[in-house]
């Protein structure tokens, strides 16, 4: 019996275009321009992230394929064994896409810092501010915009 291989999802590549120069990076008024050295840093922490990211969730698409194709028709299976089967598959997706969402945003704030518009709130489009940006390099949002969207 030959077994179908693991949909793999290979790590997309972000265009290899120069970052944007930190200094054209947008900031808050009272703060200072982005220094190279933490654009540098942010870069890092980023594609850190998302060599993680991509690892996590090609390791989750290998097991989520093996429950798929074990999981059978529930024959010989009390509804106990079936249920906790149906659970664990439901959480490993939830889990997956978690995972693929958190890919996306950090592959996002990639482009966005090669195109020079990192840093730009995307519904305002005032500046959500190094300190922000640093603690949680994904965001798109500033603090007041953030803040809305969640009373929502």
């Amino acid at each position: 019996m030959t077994s179908s291989p693991a949909k793999k999802t290979a790590p997309k590549k972000t265009a290899k275009k120069a970052p944007a120069a930190a200094e054209a990076l947008v900031v808050k008024s009272d703060e200072e321009a982005w220094t190279p050295g933490e654009l540098d840093e942010l870069l890092g922490e980023l594609n850190e992230q998302r060599e993680h990211s991509a690892a996590v969730v090609a390791e989750m698409e290998a097991e989520l394929d093996g429950l798929m194709r074990d999981s059978g028709d529930g024959a010989g299976l009390d509804q106990a064994d079936v249920g906790a089967t149906s659970f664990e598959r439901d959480h490993e997706l939830s889990v997956l896409n978690s995972e693929r969402d958190k890919l996306a945003q950090i592959d996002r704030a990639l482009g966005r810092i090669a195109d020079g518009s990192y840093g730009q709130c995307e519904s305002c489009g005032q500046p959500i501010g190094k300190l922000r940006l640093m603690a949680f390099p994904r965001a798109t949002l500033c603090m007041p915009c953030k803040q809305r969207e969640e009373r929502r």
